[in-house]
């Protein structure tokens, strides 16, 4: 589906699903600046577009691949970027509890054309913007472009707060459950840190050089924002590496809890089963079908039971002189 979003900078007025085979006469003014929007799309509405605006192929193949990292190529007239927001749904059981939905953005002098698979709240709230109001427009393709990352970048924050609260949680219940939920668990806080992760360093990386060598030239009043959106990146990102630091602890603590306790009940298994030789011993050895020197005596059996009790005791009681229990 291709929505279209068209800023007549001398009207100072918008236009929604303008004709784009009359894209040369609506880019003539530079100041103008026309939005193209495509979601769900198939390769021969990509590639009409495409032919309009001359992208290169390379790039338009990316458009159609899953790529897994954020990047920035630079072409003669326009910039071609890829981006990842992130869908966060807890009760996932087939899949990751975080998945990316991959966002490409082709950026010229007056024009931006967005292209991801599925709809996006992040685009769809700079979209009503712009149908109300021609002031988010008349800022150019780069501050539309903020615009939509800033939504992104925020929808960042939800997903990185319920982690943290996951993560409390797992210390809290390490010490009071043991088992598999709490396996399962660990493996989930790292892979979702992981993804999130992968998509935040390439990220930082391209917003964190703005007008540098590998990055992209923004104007002068732009640069703020920007650098707000640094800042926003560089937060998050440090949440997520604090994270995995406490994940990586808390790993190491529930395996040294069940290492503690697996260490105790081989103990106890262990003292139980000393104290069990010597009084298989005595009994296998009274057991036997011969006579012995007391067998007629009624008190016999008594005298043996004893004699097993105060064997047992002192092996006890060896045992706490020495710090076994």
């Amino acid at each position: 589906m291709i929505k279209t979003y068209f800023y007549d900078h001398e009207k100072n007025t918008m236009f929604h699903d303008v004709d784009l085979s009359q894209k040369d006469i609506l880019l003539a003014n530079p100041q103008s600046l026309l939005w193209i929007d495509i979601y769900d799309c198939s390769i021969s509405e990509l590639s009409y577009v495409g032919d309009i605006f001359d992208f290169h192929p390379l790039a338009l193949e990316d458009c159609l691949q899953v790529s897994p990292r954020a990047k920035l190529d630079r072409y003669d007239d326009y910039y071609f970027f890829v981006f990842h927001a992130l869908r966060y749904f807890e009760e996932a059981e087939e899949e990751d509890e975080i998945t990316s939905i991959e966002l490409n953005v082709f950026m010229g002098e007056n024009y931006i054309v967005t292209i991801h698979p599925v709809s996006l709240a992040a685009v769809g709230k700079v979209a009503r913007i712009c149908l109300r109001e021609t002031a988010l427009m008349n800022l150019g393709p780069e501050h539309l472009l903020y615009r939509i990352m800033d939504n992104i970048v925020d929808d960042y924050f939800p997903i990185v707060n319920r982690l943290g609260e996951r993560i409390d949680d797992l210390e809290d219940n390490i010490f009071l459950n043991r088992g598999q939920e709490i396996t399962e668990e660990i493996l989930a806080l790292k892979r979702n840190i992981i993804v999130l992760r992968k998509v935040l360093i390439p990220q930082r990386r391209i917003f964190g050089n703005i007008n540098g060598h590998y990055s992209f030239v923004v104007n002068e009043d732009n640069v703020p924002y920007f650098l707000d959106l640094v800042d926003h990146l560089d937060s998050i990102l440090d949440s997520a590496n604090s994270y995995r630091d406490l994940v990586n602890s808390s790993t190491e603590t529930y395996y040294s809890i069940i290492t503690g306790r697996t260490s105790e009940i081989i103990t106890a298994l262990t003292i139980i089963s000393i104290i069990m030789m010597p009084l298989t011993v005595i009994t296998g050895f009274f057991g036997m079908n011969v006579s012995f020197p007391g067998s007629n005596s009624p008190y016999a059996v008594w005298y043996i039971l004893l004699g097993m009790a105060v064997l047992s005791m002192s092996m006890l009681g060896f045992f706490r002189y020495r710090k076994w229990l």
